[in-house]
């Protein structure tokens, strides 16, 4: 079947393009699942000892562990570190380590944009247009706090991303 979405509606990735996250459950992950499905390079930092909420992050991400295992080190050296950040929510309110992402991004004058259900995939993929965004840090919810969120975010990411026939 064709591809009927409108130029506008998708983000062809450079070929440089990189997938950054700090590898917690839920969003980050997915982002990085996402990623290795697409043969898209990703990265990123994660706290010391590969910390996340069920244990040590799986070692197929490759992820450089932070000087210390504090969340907050790894989510501001990846907001640092990238072009562009994306907040997938699955409701409209920041908080946690979202908010704390959108800080980060706000103190170190680095776009962002938040992606939750009912914001077309469209206005991401214009957003990284706008950018010109070559490496992406994919934030967001836990998957404890937000059941359905890696599905959400791979579903966006499959509408609102065309990998290039190069890669």
């Amino acid at each position: 079947m064709p591809d009927i979405r409108q130029k506008s509606e998708i983000y062809q990735l450079p070929a440089e393009f990189k997938i950054v996250s700090g590898g917690q459950t839920g969003a980050d992950q997915a982002g990085l699942d996402w990623a290795i499905a697409q043969g898209v390079a990703h990265g990123g930092w994660c706290p010391k000892g590969r910390k996340s909420e069920d244990g040590p992050i799986d070692a197929r991400y490759e992820l450089t562990e932070t000087p210390v295992a504090n969340y907050l080190q790894r989510t501001e050296w990846n907001v640092r570190d990238s072009d562009a950040t994306v907040i997938f929510t699955l409701s409209e309110k920041l908080d946690g380590g979202s908010k704390r992402t959108a800080e980060f991004a706000q103190l170190l004058e680095k776009p962002w944009f938040q992606m939750r259900p009912r914001v077309g995939s469209k206005y991401l993929a214009q957003f990284l247009a706008a950018e010109r965004v070559t490496v992406l840090n994919v934030a967001g919810t836990r998957e404890s706090s937000a059941p359905g969120i890696a599905a959400f975010v791979r579903a966006t990411l499959d509408a609102a991303l065309v990998v290039g026939a190069e890669r």
